[in-house]
Parts: C-alpha cells; sequence; structure tokens
C-alpha cells in the first residue's frame, strides 16, 4: 500500500482529515479522531537512515500507528516494521509503506491504532 492509497483509506473509513501540523516538516500528515485531540496515525517522509542501517540515504514514506505493548514485540520480527519512529517504542511502531507488508494487516493495525487512541 503506498502513501496516496493509505490516505484514501484513512480518509474514507475513518473520516479523518490529513493534517500537516509542522512548518518545519511540510510532508508529515497526521490523522486525529474526530471528536477529541488524540492522533492515530502518522505519515511521515524520512531517511532510510533513521529506521536502520543504510548506506543510502534514501527517503522513505513510514506510518507511525499505536499497538497493543504486548504485540509490539513480534510485530518487529516482521518484514517492514520498526520501533517506532520518534514516537514510545514500547506503544509504537513503524511500518515502511511498499516494503511487502501485508494490506489487510496494515488496515487490521490502524483499526486497533484507532481503537486504543479513542477517549
Amino acid at each position: 500500500m503506498n502513501k496516496n492509497e493509505l490516505m484514501e483509506y484513512i480518509q474514507s473509513n475513518y473520516g479523518a482529515v490529513a493534517e500537516y501540523p509542522w512548518a518545519k516538516f511540510p510532508s508529515y500528515i497526521i490523522y486525529r479522531h474526530k471528536n477529541n485531540s488524540k492522533w492515530f496515525a502518522a505519515i511521515l517522509t524520512i531517511s532510510s537512515k533513521k529506521l536502520y542501517e543504510s548506506e543510502s540515504d534514501e527517503m522513505v514514506d513510514i506510518i507511525n500507528l499505536k499497538s497493543p505493548p504486548e504485540l509490539v514485540g513480534s510485530l518487529r520480527l516482521k518484514k517492514g516494521v520498526y520501533p517506532a519512529y520518534h514516537m514510545n517504542k514500547e506503544h509504537w511502531i513503524t511500518i515502511k509503506l511498499d516494503s511487502g507488508f501485508p494490506e489487510d494487516e496494515l488496515k487490521v493495525l490502524i483499526d486497533e491504532s484507532y481503537k486504543l487512541t479513542a477517549k
């Protein structure tokens, strides 16, 4: 699932509007719940070096999602899943988009993040 497909999926399934809160990082997108300020997903474009040791400084699209702490460790064993970028690594994971991570599983994790961040 690429960035545009993911944005469309989130907007159509959760009614969330893309927000661009940081002037310094205009491509960083967050999605919040309609009735509160908690956000459940962040889509960012970062250097691959920030996710894993890499010789290249390739820019990659990622999504940060909240996950139950008891699942974080096993999720990180999967291809395309990393410790959360710039978030609490006990409660959040990062998934590299276009990494081959299964689309259906990504959708389940988005739903889980949405539920975990609801009031």
